[in-house]
């Protein structure tokens, strides 16, 4: 019998796709455990606002203005009480079960900001290469009921309303593409643990309404920016050398260089040193944002 678990919500983001919205929050709504729904939409100008409010009358719709990217995902958390949060994308949904299993999990283990679930793309169920990664990660996992890592993916991840809120959230700087990085140094320098959960499961179906040449734009400048603002210079070069490349592979080069310099003020002022204890993990996974680069 399904029960009201009143220990979670899940914010969805969203922008410009009912269609895919529509499918995600069927879904949603029929889970076991009846998770409090908040759609962040995000400047949407197609049906979006009128499919939330006619089809899905039990959901919160939070129409924003201005599309802030990632950062919309911020003010969906502002929007809800319960002391866990997930989110998921309106091309992603949790499967059955996988919501109170995470909120078991981080009522069981305090020292836990997040976990990232294990995502399963399309029909044929193939896991996200980005998992694999985090399934081999090199951290220290002993007693822990997954894979410590340094990162995670923000359309498949439980938060601990008060530690996301404590690491500031998404940067609005950064729009969109690897938006998690910054954010997971952050809680890591705050002594929180990001585990990966391979028992939890996210559906993705991904859509075909991307711009992948600016995503991918997005990503290597906001890579450089994560670099400059949080590595100890020494690293941060190396860091930068390695982005570079990336964006030359993908004829990405100067576009991507001169955006991310029109920022460097703007990183430097807000520049943060990681601590020693976060460097070393860093150092130990420090192919995590080039294996996101490569794959995107």
């Amino acid at each position: 019998m399904d029960t009201l678990d009143n220990r979670l919500s899940v914010v969805i983001l969203t922008h410009n796709r009912a269609y895919e919205l529509q499918r995600a929050l069927q879904h949603l709504s029929a889970l076991p455990e009846q998770p409090s729904l908040v759609v962040v939409d995000n400047a949407s100008i197609d049906d979006t606002p009128n499919v939330v409010k006619q089809d899905f009358p039990q959901v919160k719709l939070v129409q924003l203005k201005t599309n802030l990217g990632a950062a919309a995902r911020n003010i969906g958390v502002h929007h809800v009480q319960t002391p866990y949060v997930a989110f998921c994308d309106d091309d992603t949904w949790w499967a059955p079960g996988a919501l109170r299993q995470a909120a078991d999990l981080l009522d069981a283990y305090p020292g836990i900001a997040l976990l990232s679930a294990r995502i399963l793309v399309g029909d044929a169920q193939t896991q996200d290469p980005a998992c694999t990664i985090m399934q081999h990660s090199p951290l220290p996992s002993d007693n822990l009921p997954g894979r410590a890592v340094l990162g995670f993916l923000a359309g498949a991840a439980v938060f601990r309303r008060h530690a996301f809120l404590d690491a500031g959230g998404y940067e609005p700087h950064f729009f969109i593409g690897g938006e998690e990085a910054l954010l997971a140094l952050d809680l890591a320098a705050r002594d929180w643990t990001l585990l990966y959960a391979p028992q939890l499961i996210v559906h993705h179906y991904p859509s075909m309404q991307r711009d992948m040449r600016l995503r991918r734009k997005l990503l290597v400048r906001n890579a450089l920016w994560v670099a400059w603002m949080r590595l100890p210079w020494k690293c941060a070069l190396k860091q930068t050398l390695d982005i570079l490349r990336t964006a030359y592979q993908w004829h990405l080069l100067t576009a991507t260089v001169s955006s991310a310099l029109r920022g460097l003020p703007w990183a430097i002022q807000n520049r943060r040193v990681i601590p020693l204890a976060v460097e070393s993990m860093y150092r130990q996974i420090h192919y995590w944002q080039n294996r996101r680069l490569e794959d995107a």
